[in-house]
């Protein structure tokens, strides 16, 4: 794994530094102010298992390098699913098309540059034997079922994947990446009469099976079932403006979805972001500090290096409530006179990257967590989250709980279900009122979605209190 001629192997000759040298020429032939080449080989591979049997495996495997010429605020993009010269000279001719104004920039001679390893994993999942994978989803499986006599049906599924990235730059870097990352996911349906409930749980990240020696396959099915047993007698949900406690870890994906988004560079060069404009202003509670931090060791957002071969790094985005700044890939960071911070992503080498968050965060603060809950007298405890709705431009939110229950006199007391916060992203960090000591970063299952392309990512909280959010349910 961390032999760089095993990293560069797949490509073939074709990714060695003299050919990138002589594709970056091409591409830049016709005029531009910056090239980038990026190679890549994915591996990827699934098992669902239903039923106390495997179910679906799946294998597959893709390959192909993107050349990208940038001209002022013009970009030019092809791809090539072959890796043979002329499929690749023609797509970087291709990219450099849209630069016609001549003054062509000349590319720098690429040379093989550092990189950190923040997933040091010997031996990916993908390549474990099949055997070891499948006992592990049986004890989940089993796990699960053990728990109640009312799990009545459990699913659990293992997604794994190897990316090799090789990217070369005309400013003269050459860098190579192997990124492990695996999903395992545990389904659960409970009945109980007329009653029939779901819940879930999972994990992962960049690591190999050694994550199994901390979070073994048996908590991640019993704590399925839990959920879906926790929410048979889920009560109606109140409706109405209403104090919010959200838990730590699995909230973070609010954090991520109505306030990271919006820090992201492109919308804010584009001042279509709450948040455009506004550094240097406060922003939310100053008990808030928010990073994107692609340095966490084997989280599922971690990056060694960029899909434009820059290091991935953390970066404090709002400090004590402060706006510090965005999240920049080379492209908007150009155009709004700012540093790139290692978040140019994009989905496969069939596209170009954007500013995308890694692992977003926010911090611990000094509030004991029991302290948050005795606090309230009537409110909502948020635990985990099915996803929602966001209009990136004002940051308005829609987000369906999977788990909830009422606090009443400072305890947690009925479950809830049919729970919807409603709201303003940036407005919400305003109303934070009290920020726990349990910082948690939620378990690697999360996929962040932008212009049509996904991309892995992690997030968390520590325990929050939100004052003032309109919750929908069907209780008035």
């Amino acid at each position: 794994m961390n032999d760089s001629a095993s990293r560069t192997s797949v490509f073939g000759p074709g990714a060695d530094a003299h050919q990138c040298d002589r594709l970056l020429g091409e591409a830049l032939s016709r005029g531009g102010d910056y090239a980038d080449l990026f190679f890549e080989h994915n591996q990827s591979g699934s098992f669902t298992f239903e039923d106390g049997r495997v179910k679906n495996v799946g294998r597959g495997v893709s390959l192909g390098m993107g050349a990208r010429v940038v001209d002022g605020e013009a970009t030019g993009y092809a791809y090539a699913q072959d890796l043979e010269e002329a499929p690749m000279r023609e797509a970087a001719r291709t990219a450099g098309t849209i630069a016609t104004g001549g003054g062509a920039t000349e590319a720098v001679a690429v040379s093989a540059s550092s990189r950190p390893d923040y997933y040091p994993v010997d031996t990916p999942t993908l390549w474990a034997p099949d055997d070891h994978r499948l006992a592990l989803i049986r004890r989940a499986d089993a796990a699960a079922r053990a728990y109640d006599p009312a799990v009545s049906k459990v699913q659990v599924t293992l997604g794994e994947g190897l990316r090799r990235v090789l990217v070369a730059t005309s400013d003269g870097r050459l860098v190579t990446d192997e990124q492990p990352l695996f999903r395992f996911f545990v389904r659960v349906v409970a009945e109980q009469g007329a009653k029939r409930q779901s819940g879930s749980s999972g994990g992962g990240g960049r690591q190999g099976l050694s994550y199994f020696e901390g979070q073994r396959p048996e908590e991640i099915g019993r704590e399925a079932a839990r959920i879906a047993l926790a929410m048979m007698d889920a009560q109606e949900a109140p409706a109405g403006e209403m104090t919010v406690v959200l838990g730590p870890g699995d909230s973070g994906i609010l954090l991520h979805e109505a306030v990271g988004h919006g820090l992201e560079a492109d919308f804010n060069r584009k001042a279509t972001s709450n948040y455009s404009g506004r550094v240097g202003e406060a922003v939310a509670s100053d008990l808030c500090t928010v990073v994107d931090d692609a340095t966490v060791t084997g989280a599922r957002g971690s990056i060694n290096v960029d899909d434009e071969g820059l290091q991935g790094r953390r970066t404090v985005l709002i400090e004590k409530g402060i706006l510090r700044g965005y999240m920049h890939d080379r492209l908007s960071a150009r155009l709004m006179d700012a540093h790139p911070t290692g978040n140019g992503r994009r989905e496969d080498f069939t596209v170009t990257p954007y500013p995308r968050m890694t692992n977003t965060f926010l911090l611990a603060g000094q509030s004991d967590p029991e302290e948050i809950i005795r606090s309230v007298d009537r409110g909502i405890y948020a635990c985990h989250f099915s996803g929602g709705q966001v209009n990136i431009s004002n940051g308005d939110f829609v987000f369906s709980l999977t788990e909830s229950y009422l606090i009443e006199g400072g305890k947690i007391t009925a479950p809830l279900r049919g729970v919807n916060l409603i709201g303003n992203g940036p407005d919400v960090l305003t109303r934070v009122s009290m920020v726990g000591t349990d910082f948690a970063a939620a378990d690697g299952i999360w996929t962040c979605g932008k212009e049509g392309q996904s991309v892995p990512v992690g997030v968390g909280t520590p325990t929050l209190k939100l004052d003032g959010i309109t919750v929908g349910g069907t209780q008035a």
